[in-house]
């Protein structure tokens, strides 16, 4: 990786043990920790800072706003943390890990931003306590490194492995809103749920959500505007990432990967045209599936690779600073939240009303895209013989209760839990490692919007509204498959095209998995020597690639995973 940080609970020696000091730009070592980091752009405006003194040393990593001016976060943080405590972390602003190790206070951590954009890892396998950002560079330290049976099955069956599992029992990380001492994992409370209508019953009616969140919106992306260097986005055809193209003045370029007539790419060149952007596509080639170490390690060994869709393009990327939408549907549009619906054709289509009575566990495993038959057929060809459908349900049922007591209702409790179990953070990764790289979604403000608006607010309509206040043309040109403005009327125009002859239908946005890995041989060239799954969807089959490949990276347990992928094979029972 081209950025790291990486640490241990302990003095510079116990540091010594793992790693070599010309690995980093700097190694700052403090009473109770010592940390090293590399990356190239280390102060630069807005991204990762380090500081050490007679008061301890910190570093901020990665994207970070801090008020009063302060030109370096870890200089701030570590000021500001003898007075405010961890007051000091819910005023900073970013997509961030802190670290810090502060002599009056006599405390030592490592703390996430409150939604976790930012994996930290952590094991006490060697005797230390040794944390980083690179879960294979942590796991390395684990002396006889054991597959987890919870973490392999969830992320072969989900994408993604919840909670604080790894794909390795003796790895965990970070969880959500959480920091790490010497000693503990500790729950912050930066990131509870506490809607306007339950504290502010005189006023929520008044309430004017589409003019906050426009407000906020606007400071948020002000802030970010400030970013060094040629400037570029990851546009699609959509909603989220066009507010950044309007509102960041000085984009260069904007990059899509789809063939040039997809609808897709034409929709997101058009919105390039209207705000005077210079527009690439990316042709969908064997670079956008292929599963190589530049985009496998970003998995981490329990996320999809292939969520990082622009991986095998970033050699063509030419920018310094990159910008992207990524979770704006979870945080202002309500991705995660339980809909009522009305059958269409087999289908169910949301009728816009919250559901009073929803089934948190149903609900999550349609979020997460959870495929029963496939699901099904993969315990069938392989030794991951466990029911998937028990499995996954008890899975999901536990994640629910654990993030459960952050929220005031089902509704929230379910946004919680998928925000807490992103499998789609890879893209964020991959691209902080190659540019500087710009979250909006992780702003403080629109946070604290998200957590403050009753889940009935937080929906499209809102978000196009508050969109609409910083750029009332902002949708001249609609996303492909949605032409209306209500979500039951693109359903149903949907319906239409595909049953009509003659009319063509809406096209998905990513091009298509199948076709890419037939057209490739990827069956051959990935999975020689497990033919036997090679009946399974392309989506599931990148599953086991990844998961053989981010074991390979290390030299970890391969020969306790592989049998696992084998047919009839009972280890994991």
């Amino acid at each position: 990786m081209n950025r790291e940080l990486f640490g241990v609970f302990g003095d510079r020696e116990a540091f010594d043990r793992f790693r070599d000091d010309d690995e980093f730009d700097v190694v700052l070592t403090g009473s109770r920790l010592t940390v090293g980091i590399r990356d190239p752009d280390l102060g630069t405006t807005g991204w990762t800072d380090a500081h050490g003194d007679d008061a301890g040393c910190c570093v901020v990593w990665g994207e970070s706003y801090v008020p009063d001016r302060e030109s370096n976060a870890a200089r701030w943080l570590l000021e500001r943390y003898e007075r405010d405590g961890t007051t000091a972390l819910s005023t900073l602003n970013g997509s961030y890990l802190a670290v810090l190790d502060h002599e009056a206070t006599d405390e030592a951590f490592v703390a996430t931003d409150p939604v976790r954009s930012r994996g930290c890892f952590y094991t006490d396998d060697p005797g230390v306590r040794v944390f980083g950002t690179d879960a294979a560079a942590v796991a390395e330290t684990v002396a006889d490194p054991t597959p987890d049976r919870d973490g392999v099955l969830e992320f072969l069956h989900l994408g993604v492995a919840l909670g604080e599992k790894t794909a390795i029992e003796e790895l965990r990380r970070l969880p959500m809103d959480g920091r790490l001492t010497p000693t503990a994992v500790e729950s912050l409370d930066r990131f509870v749920y506490r809607p306007r209508e339950d504290h502010d019953h005189d006023h929520d009616h008044d309430h004017d959500y589409v003019g906050d969140l426009a407000d906020r919106l606007e400071r948020a992306l002000e802030r970010r505007s400030k970013l060094p260097g040629r400037k570029g986005v990851l546009l699609s055809a959509g909603y989220d990432s066009r507010i950044i193209l309007s509102q960041v003045p000085d984009l260069e370029r904007s990059y899509t990967v789809g063939a040039p007539d997809a609808q897709e790419v034409i929709g997101a060149s058009r919105l390039a045209d209207q705000y005077g952007t210079a527009h690439t596509a990316f042709p969908p080639d064997e670079r956008y599936l292929r599963p190589d170490e530049s985009k496998v390690r970003y998995s981490q060994g329990i996320k999809e690779s292939l969520h990082i869709h622009h991986a095998g393009y970033a050699d063509e990327i030419d920018v310094e600073t990159m910008y992207h939408g990524l979770l704006c549907d979870t945080f202002f549009r309500g991705h995660f939240t339980a809909r009522e619906t009305v059958d269409i054709a087999g289908k169910p289509v949301p009728l816009g009303r919250l559901d009073p009575d929803p089934d948190p566990v149903d609900t999550l495993l349609e979020k997460f895209g959870y495929s029963r038959e496939a699901s099904r057929e993969l315990a069938e060809r392989t030794g991951l013989d466990v029911d998937p459908e028990t499995f996954v349900r008890h899975a999901i049922d536990d994640e629910f209760a654990s993030n459960r007591s952050r929220a005031d209702g089902v509704q929230n409790a379910l946004t919680c839990c998928g925000i807490a179990n992103q499998p789609s953070i890879p893209f964020h990764d991959h691209l902080s490692d190659q540019f500087v790289t710009s979250f909006l979604a992780t702003d403080r403000e629109l946070i604290d919007w998200h957590l403050r608006t009753p889940p009935a607010h937080r929906t499209t309509e809102t978000f196009l509204r508050a969109c609409e206040r910083l750029d009332d043309d902002i949708l001249r040109h609609r996303p492909p498959d949605r032409p209306h403005d209500t979500e039951l009327f693109n359903e149903i125009e949907g319906f239409v095209r595909r049953k009509t002859p003659f009319l063509s239908s809406f096209e998905p946005p990513w091009p298509d998995r199948e076709t890419l890995f037939e057209r490739h041989d990827f069956d051959r060239r990935l999975l020689g020597d497990l033919e036997h799954v090679h009946e399974l969807p392309a989506r599931h089959k990148l599953r086991i690639v990844d998961l053989r490949r981010w074991f390979d990276r290390w030299g970890g347990p391969k020969s306790r995973l592989i049998p696992l992928l084998r047919p009839a094979n009972p280890t994991l029972a």
